[in-house]
């Protein structure tokens, strides 16, 4: 799917490479080839700690759609990620851009 190392790290929770690669400089917005960010990947798979990592990055786009125009709350949503809603949900996420 042409996805980032950042990208990767963060859809299988790999906390310890994703702060090592944000304090290399990596781009924490960084959209792979299906236009997903690593918060979304994050947002997908539940890795709450992940989430808000990157949320704390201030070029993270929270609100970011991917090419099916899904953003990361819709990612959580579908897969019954509670905590990672209510994390993005408290990081002034737009409910209403979900589709």
């Amino acid at each position: 799917h042409g996805r980032t190392l950042l990208s990767r790290a963060a859809e299988i929770g790999q906390i310890t490479v994703i702060t090592q690669l944000l304090q290399k400089g990596i781009d924490p917005d960084m959209k792979d080839d299906d236009g997903r960010t690593p918060l979304s990947q994050a947002a997908a798979e539940g890795h709450l700690l992940v989430v808000f990592l990157l949320l704390r990055q201030e070029s993270v786009d929270p609100d970011s759609r991917d090419e099916a125009d899904r953003t990361p709350l819709w990612w959580a949503a579908e897969h019954g990620h509670k905590a990672v809603i209510e994390s993005l949900l408290k990081n002034k996420v737009d409910p209403d851009s979900t589709d």
